[in-house]
């Protein structure tokens, strides 16, 4: 007699749709955190919850939708962030800034926050790395990539400051910081987050110190 290796998954559609919205949420998650957002597909998600493509369709939609879903944000960042990508190369560091403190300050400030609290809680950032370089800040990266082949680093320095101020103003809640009204924290945090997108990025010293 043989026996499956635990944890092993069975082959076979789900029967009915018994808790298949939650078991997709969960191969979501798992997915996209393993894979980022451009790699996984709905095809992949349905075969890992054991139900059919179209009822993932049915419950959430889109892929981004899904990637919404399953990481609990209230909103579609792409949507909030549509008016960012639109925005001068030179006035990206202020729009971005601004748009995203305004979710955190808006009635979705607790999903928010929540989300990203439990992600480092986890001790998975693989979601929170998926949200940031591969759907906020994937749009941009064509455009803050000079010289050629900085775009992903400039993006990678932008998410450092961003998930500090997530970290240290609302999950810490150091004062100050706490409590500076949002346009004068977008004024002060923006030209360092410009200087990352298109600035000059110093490079190190090779080894004769030139």
């Amino acid at each position: 007699m043989t026996t499956e290796p635990r944890g092993a998954r069975r082959s076979g559609r789900r029967p009915g749709n018994s808790g298949a919205r939650e078991s997709i949420l969960g191969s979501a998650r798992e997915l996209f955190a393993a894979n980022g957002f451009d790699k996984t597909t709905v095809r992949a998600v349905a075969a890992r919850a054991r139900v059919d493509p179209a009822l993932v369709h049915h419950y959430f939609g889109t892929k981004m939708e899904l990637f919404t879903a399953s990481i609990a944000l209230p909103v579609d960042p792409r949507e909030v962030l549509a008016p960012v990508y639109a925005t001068p190369v030179e006035e990206l560091g202020h729009a971005l800034v601004s748009a995203l403190i305004g979710v955190w300050e808006s009635p979705h400030r607790d999903a928010a926050v929540a989300m990203f609290r439990a992600q480092i809680a986890g001790g998975d950032s693989g979601l929170i790395r998926t949200f940031l370089l591969e759907v906020a800040l994937e749009p941009l990266l064509d455009r803050i990539d000079r010289p050629e082949g900085t775009g992903r680093l400039r993006a990678e320095l932008v998410a450092t400051q961003m998930t500090g101020v997530m970290l240290v103003r609302y999950i810490l809640k150091f004062e100050p910081l706490a409590s500076l009204p949002p346009e004068q924290l977008a004024l002060i945090i923006a030209p360092t987050v410009q200087r990352y997108l298109t600035g000059e990025l110093t490079t190190a010293p090779d080894r004769d110190g030139r």
